[in-house]
């Protein structure tokens, strides 16, 4: 069924975004492609963007013969192209084996005539390989996903080379983001969770899970039951809280900030500061690791956004316009935090971190 779309355009600029005057560079020495197609692209950008590794991930056309096709012409079925992502990923924190078992799970391997509610040729599921290595991964996933017997039917996704591909229109990029309740209304309708829930279970959420498996994230209703209506809005779908009216952006009070969703330790006092914006402002997290930077165009910029690592939770961004010695501003939003008071850490389990207040005040109030 073909899909129309109305461009949507968010018409309020927090302060936040006001304050992007340059996005953090890159320290990533070494990044490579991969391209997938599985029907709509709205649905396939936020899998692979939750990933540790992955910088960015567009999405766009390709597999035709019409150069710079809008989203009219592909969605008539008329151009041979295909609704596509392309995902840019440093390899040494994510493999390409890693993308093909995201790509798997998000997917009906067996369609052949489209994506769930989506039909037509612009919709099929597709991996267009970069290089050998990645055609012989490719194929060696797919014999082995046949083999398992998961599915009744047969295997259809092509695999085939990458040719020339094209990034779709603006309002397209991020979807999921800047029109959460569309995004959720339209893949609830398609019935591609339902399917996917059906096949994997809990599988389909295995990339998710934590190194650690002390910090994790609760699914479905337990979560919602965890969080407030703002803590779920900030964490859950990248929403913004107000300046200057927030828990901890005036705090002064030594102890560390975990995730509120995971409770992964992110962020310390000890590199807290005011950075004026009315947020929470930190020059470096507490633990690096727990901290993941994915590319965000939303807003009409480019801007770096900060995720946790094991509770996926959306925390703020990143700016190169903060104090040294990092020269960074971590600039999160309260409700994605909960604070640990120093003289709490041993009864809250995270006593490891008390050394870093040796010798300063329990209390700044």
């Amino acid at each position: 069924m073909k899909r129309y779309v109305l461009a949507a355009f968010l018409s309020i600029v927090t302060l936040n975004a006001l304050g992007a005057t340059k996005e953090k560079k890159s320290t990533t020495s070494k990044t490579e492609t991969a391209t997938f197609s599985g029907g709509c692209f709205w649905c396939m950008e936020s899998p692979f963007e939750k990933l540790d590794g992955v910088s960015a991930v567009i999405s766009g056309y390709t597999g035709g013969t019409v150069k710079n096709p809008t989203y009219e012409q592909v969605s008539s079925g008329s151009t041979g192209h295909i609704e596509t992502v392309q995902i840019t990923y440093d390899p040494t924190k994510v493999s390409y084996e890693d993308l093909l078992h995201v790509f798997w799970r998000n997917i009906d391997p067996t369609d052949g005539g489209g994506q769930f509610v989506d039909r037509g040729g612009q919709y099929v599921s597709k991996i267009f390989y970069h290089n050998k290595e990645q055609q012989k991964a490719a194929e060696a996933s797919k014999k082995a996903l046949q083999e398992s017997k998961r599915f009744s039917k047969s295997i259809v996704t092509g695999i085939v080379p990458a040719v020339t591909f094209y990034p779709a229109e603006e309002y397209h990029q991020d979807y999921y983001k800047k029109n959460p309740i569309r995004y959720k209304y339209y893949r609830y309708r398609s019935g591609r969770d339902q399917f996917l829930d059906k096949t994997w279970g809990e599988e389909r959420y295995s990339h998710r899970k934590a190194e650690n498996s002390k910090y994790q994230k609760p699914e479905g209703s337990k979560l919602k039951e965890k969080l407030s209506k703002l803590q779920y809005h900030v964490t859950q779908e990248n929403g913004t809280e107000a300046p200057f009216k927030n828990e901890y952006w005036n705090n002064k009070e030594a102890g560390i900030y975990v995730d509120i969703v995971s409770g992964e330790p992110l962020f310390s006092s000890v590199h807290k500061y005011d950075s004026g914006t009315g947020w929470p402002s930190f020059y470096q997290p507490l633990e690096k690791a727990n901290v993941v930077e994915k590319s965000d165009n939303t807003l009409f910029m480019r801007r770096t956004e900060v995720r946790s690592k094991n509770g996926d939770s959306h925390l703020g961004h990143v700016f190169d316009d903060g104090p040294q010695p990092t020269g960074l501003r971590y600039c999160i939003n309260s409700a994605s935090l909960r604070f640990i008071a120093v003289a709490d850490l041993e009864k809250e389990g995270y006593g490891q971190y008390a050394a870093l207040f040796s010798g300063q005040q329990v209390s700044k109030k």
